[in-house]
């Protein structure tokens, strides 16, 4: 399922007040793709991701998940798509701490109102083992590196199956060798299943995996030619 944003501008205050986060910016990203957009500290980076994930509301324009355009439905419908359809991985990766790497994965089946069985269970040590944490299953967060911990919390972007992924600065936390790793697996995964990523970056270094490379700056896009 493809991300397709169409002359999308995110405007915050009033008057002569006014920021634009994201100035007429358009893009089409396609299933199995994996985007790095660049640029420094306020350029618009995470306003594209709230955006694009339906965390935000852009000022004008539109924004489809497949054939969905997520600018137009209800806020339950909202909902339901970020739940059924988009996958997140943070700077921090956000696990529970009192939780073990497989029930971090089996949480987002509760949360979906149905309690894990079998597949499930199977599903999400497939996907650790493919992060290549198969001998962590039984780890908390406190018993695992930093790097450890970013692989469990890309399993668990996974376990939904989602359409659309939203990364944001992966690498913020990790030093070069293993930020490189974890881009290098997320371009694997992203590939693998077959999911349109976009990650935001300031990293220079880990440009090199993705498949696009574009540079955002005072909410304008360039994209580079590979």
């Amino acid at each position: 399922m493809s991300l397709k944003v169409e002359n999308v501008s995110l405007v915050f205050g009033d008057g002569n007040e006014q920021v634009k986060a994201l100035d007429n910016v358009s893009m089409d990203l396609q299933p199995g793709q994996l985007m790095a957009v660049l640029g420094p500290s306020g350029a618009g980076k995470s306003s594209l991701l709230a955006v694009c994930g339906g965390l935000l509301t852009p000022s004008n324009g539109k924004i489809s998940v497949g054939e969905m355009e997520i600018t137009s439905v209800s806020q339950s419908a909202l909902t339901r798509i970020r739940q059924q359809q988009i996958g997140f991985v943070f700077q921090q990766s956000n696990l529970l701490s009192s939780v073990t790497a497989i029930d971090q994965l089996l949480l987002l089946v509760h949360m979906r109102g149905k309690r894990p069985d079998q597949a499930d269970r199977e599903r999400a040590a497939k996907l650790l083992g493919e992060v290549g944490m198969e001998h962590r299953l039984n780890r908390r967060p406190n018993e695992l590196s930093g790097g450890e911990r970013q692989r469990v919390g890309i399993a668990r972007a996974f376990m939904m199956n989602p359409k659309l992924l939203l990364v944001d600065e992966p690498t913020s936390m990790l030093d070069h060798h293993r930020g490189k790793q974890i881009v290098e697996l997320l371009v694997r995964e992203c590939h693998e299943h077959n999911v349109a990523t976009l990650m935001v970056t300031h990293d220079h270094g880990i440009l090199d995996a993705a498949d696009r490379v574009v540079d955002i700056r005072d909410g304008k896009f360039s994209e580079r030619t590979q």
